[in-house]
């Protein structure tokens, strides 16, 4: 199968043929729901912390007597029973992280790009992006036809992209990610997916 490649004008300069294996592969919902639960997950800092009755400080007098004033029976004011006590089986410091074979984060990246075929929009490199301009941007985008949210998957530090991030970085809608950043949340969530030539032959070689 074979994709336009454009320049950021929209005029066609040429075709670029995409691997089926990467490219054109079954969505596997399954195993993208797994991947995107694994990267939220993954993201989550795990620093809730609440303190219990053996950890906050104070309580150490009996409040009042045990026996002859009408109320039951305590120890310390610092029991989960009362204000400013311990938390009873609250969070503590932990990892969210969740594992995944290679071989299937590999299939949930394939899976999402397939699914992603009728929105993505191949492009030869942003050099004619002269000036590190938004203005030059929008322009680009409007040419290209794109719009709502935009992931932009290029390599953002080579010579002939070296004005994208200053261009682009003031568009709330538009994301830019590195070939090697590829991930399942991006994809999913953008309207339309702008891959430079050289991304596609390095997601290629890197998923096939």
């Amino acid at each position: 199968m074979s994709k336009e490649i454009l320049s950021i004008d929209g005029e066609k300069l040429g075709e670029i043929t995409l691997a089926k294996e990467v490219f054109a592969v079954e969505p596997n919902l399954h195993v993208m729901h797994l991947a995107l639960r694994r990267q939220l997950n993954n993201a989550r800092q795990g620093s809730a912390c609440t303190k219990t009755r053996s950890e906050v400080s104070g309580g150490g007098k009996k409040p009042w007597k045990q026996k002859g004033t009408g109320r039951a029976r305590a120890g310390s004011l610092r029991s989960p029973l009362f204000r400013g006590g311990g938390v009873i089986f609250g969070p503590k410091p932990r990892s969210y992280e969740i594992s995944m074979p290679q071989k299937a984060r590999q299939l949930a990246l394939k899976s999402a790009l397939s699914a992603r075929m009728e929105q993505l929009v191949v492009v030869k490199d942003f050099s004619q992006i002269s000036q590190p301009k938004t203005k030059l941007m929008v322009n680009a985008l409007k040419s290209l036809k794109v719009s709502g949210k935009v992931l932009i998957i290029a390599d953002l530090n080579a010579d002939e992209n070296k004005n994208l991030v200053l261009s682009a970085r003031n568009i709330p809608s538009v994301k830019m990610i590195l070939p090697t950043n590829l991930n399942v949340k991006d994809l999913l969530e953008a309207d339309f997916v702008v891959m430079t030539e050289s991304a596609v032959n390095a997601v290629t070689e890197r998923l096939k």
